[in-house]
C-alpha cells in the first residue's frame, strides 16, 4: 500500500485539475483530512471524477449522512466520506441542499448510497433525487416526521400500541398519563422536577 497522502497534496492535485478545480467553493483541511465544499447540483459531476480519475480514484463511498443546521439560510446538508485504497487517502465532500430539501442521488455512481440515501431521507427528510426505491429504512411506515431533525420533538409525534379491541397495532397521539410530569418537549434539557422531600413526591402521586 503506498504512504498516505497528506491532504494539502490531495488539495493541490484538485487544484490541478480542471475537471474539479472550478466545482470547489470551499475547503478545509480537519485532522489530516480534506473537506470540500460544492453546489449540489455539481455533486454527480464532482464524484463521477474522483472516482473515474486515475490521481484520484476514491472508488469507495464508506459513508452519507445528513445534517440540520436550522440557523443556515439552506437548512440541510448532505455529507459523502470517500476512500481510495489505491492512493491510501481519504476526502469529506458537503453539499447544502437546495430550497426544496432536494439533492442529486448518486446510487448511480456507488451502489452503497443506496441504504445512506434512504436512512437521510428517512431520518431527515432530504429528497434525492433519481434514486428509484427513495422510502423509510429505520422508522415505521405509518412514522410522521424525521427524528434527527432538530426540532423533532423529544416525544415523536404519535405513539403505537396494540388495541385488544381491534386486535391491530393503531397509532395516537402522544399523550402522557403523568400530569404531575413537567416537560419541555422542545428542549434536550428539561425533564420531571424531583421534590426535595419524599412525602411531597407522594402527596403529589396521590393527587
Amino acid at each position: 500500500m503506498k504512504k498516505f497522502k497528506m491532504p494539502d497534496a490531495l488539495s493541490q492535485e484538485i487544484k490541478n485539475s480542471e475537471l474539479l478545480n472550478s466545482f470547489v467553493l470551499k475547503e478545509e483541511i480537519f485532522d489530516k483530512n480534506l473537506i470540500i465544499l460544492v453546489d449540489q447540483s455539481n455533486i454527480v459531476d464532482v464524484l463521477k471524477v474522483l472516482k473515474d480519475e486515475e490521481i484520484f480514484a476514491f472508488t469507495q463511498l464508506t459513508d452519507l449522512c445528513g445534517v440540520d443546521l436550522p440557523h443556515e439560510e439552506i437548512r440541510f446538508q448532505v455529507v459523502y466520506n470517500l476512500l481510495s485504497m489505491v492512493n491510501n487517502s481519504r476526502i469529506t465532500i458537503k453539499a447544502f441542499t437546495d430550497n426544496s430539501n432536494s439533492v442529486p442521488s448518486v446510487k448511480k455512481i456507488f451502489p452503497s448510497a443506496d441504504w445512506y440515501e434512504r436512512e437521510a431521507f428517512d431520518l431527515y427528510g432530504i429528497n434525492f433525487i433519481g434514486h428509484d426505491d427513495l422510502r423509510r429504512i429505520l422508522t415505521d411506515y405509518g412514522f410522521e416526521g424525521h427524528p434527527l431533525r432538530k426540532d423533532f420533538p423529544l416525544t415523536g409525534n404519535v405513539e403505537v400500541r396494540y388495541n385488544p379491541d381491534e386486535e391491530r397495532v393503531v397509532y395516537e397521539k402522544v399523550d402522557l398519563k403523568q400530569e404531575y410530569r413537567d416537560f419541555d418537549f422542545e428542549s434536550a434539557w428539561k425533564g420531571f422536577k424531583y421534590p426535595e422531600k419524599q412525602d411531597d413526591l407522594e402527596e403529589n402521586i396521590d393527587d
